[in-house]
């Protein structure tokens, strides 16, 4: 007899948004029959805007096109240019690179903590040069980057500060959102991040008022809101869909209940997944402080066996980072000859992330973590 097996589990629920599907439709006619006809930056905008800014205790909350263009926007806000370096992770997504070159500064990669994949402050300092201008940890799958050990090294070397939490919305360190430990971060809201909408856009989150009225300004081709045509600095294309802001703010009410579960699952791996650490995949440190669940990820020391053993039992994985970014021909110009990154390259090599979403049912998550297991334990 042939063994049946258990229904797949998606990587990515293929029905995210189905449950807000009639208030979807809903918004899009509303949005269209309005009769303002205003279908970018206009009220939805500011009302999401003002949502987030009280939730957080935020001084400023600017709704934008992407978390890339947040990046561009804040690096810009802050006037970092041409002469400037920007201390960057050498582990993780092209924007924290792509940013700094595309406002005329250049990146330098440091390397990040084996344990959790985030830049490492100590690496970080030992870059510090006359021409770092500002530095940029990342929050890395689902944990936040060392934000008490970065700030102390901003403000001992009269450093810019700027936080890219894109992946970490709702996640809190010490008390402070992940967002709000620089002096601007960012959160971005592609349909798979913890509090996706069914598009592209993102915010940029700030407790200085003044650097937001900038970012604000730089978003809409560097003019203010309400006078147009009257351009104070060149600024970018970076504004945010009415629809979007009204499906947002409707969906906001459950974020936490969405959140809660991720990490609910998140730590059943972590506790099933602990004591395989001298087997060859070890999971992210434990506990709940300055965790984002955005992506559970561990690191396996035969990664492609792992994941061929996953999905032969239905069980989609996926690998965010196969190169540390100085290994980009895009970004070599910027890596040092003979430089090595040996903890991201590492990173590159082994990391594997698994469903961690919230539509999953305990009989998946148990399924996910009971292959895992037997995978570790068969090859011990």
């Amino acid at each position: 007899m042939t063994a049946t097996l258990p229904p797949a589990v998606p990587f990515f629920p293929p029905a995210l948004f189905e449950a807000d599907r009639s208030a979807l439709i809903g918004l899009v006619r509303e949005v269209g029959l309005d009769p303002e006809q205003r279908f970018i930056l206009g009220r939805r905008t500011a009302a999401f805007e003002d949502l987030l800014r009280e939730d957080l205790g935020a001084a400023d909350v600017v709704a934008c096109s992407s978390g890339t263009s947040a990046l561009s926007l804040v690096l810009r806000a802050m006037d970092v240019g041409p002469g400037d370096e920007v201390i960057v992770p050498a582990f993780g997504c092209a924007p924290l690179a792509a940013s700094v070159v595309d406002v005329g500064a250049t990146p330098v990669f440091a390397d990040i903590r084996p344990d959790t994949m985030t830049m490492d402050p100590d690496e970080a300092e030992r870059l510090v040069t006359e021409r770092t201008k500002a530095v940029m940890p990342a929050h890395m799958f689902s944990v936040m980057a060392d934000m008490p050990r970065f700030a102390e090294l901003a403000r001992r070397h009269g450093l810019r500060l700027l936080e890219d939490s894109a992946v970490a919305q709702g996640g809190v360190l010490r008390g402070v959102p992940a967002g709000l430990w620089g002096e601007a971060g960012l959160y971005s809201f592609v349909q798979v991040k913890t509090c996706g909408m069914p598009g592209e856009g993102g915010v940029v989150v700030t407790r200085d008022p003044a650097l937001g009225e900038k970012v604000r300004m730089l978003r809409n081709h560097g003019q203010h809101a309400g006078r147009r045509f009257v351009h104070h600095a060149v600024g970018l294309n970076s504004r945010f869909d009415e629809i979007q802001a009204a499906f947002q703010t409707h969906r906001y009410s459950g974020f936490p209940a969405r959140l809660a579960r991720r990490a609910e699952i998140a730590a059943y791996y972590t506790e099933r997944f602990t004591p395989l650490a001298d087997r060859g995949v070890a999971p992210p440190p434990p506990g709940p402080d300055g965790r984002c669940f955005y992506v559970y990820t561990v690191l396996a020391e035969d990664r492609e066996a792992l994941g061929a053993h996953l999905a032969e039992w239905g069980v989609a994985t996926h690998v965010y980072y196969p190169h540390p970014l100085p290994a980009h021909r895009a970004f070599a110009p910027y890596a040092p000859p003979g430089d090595r990154w040996p903890r991201a390259e590492q990173a590159a090599r082994r990391h594997l992330a698994l469903p961690v979403h919230h539509l999953l049912t305990d009989a998946q998550v148990q399924h996910v973590a009971d292959l895992v297991c037997a995978f570790a334990t068969e090859r011990s």
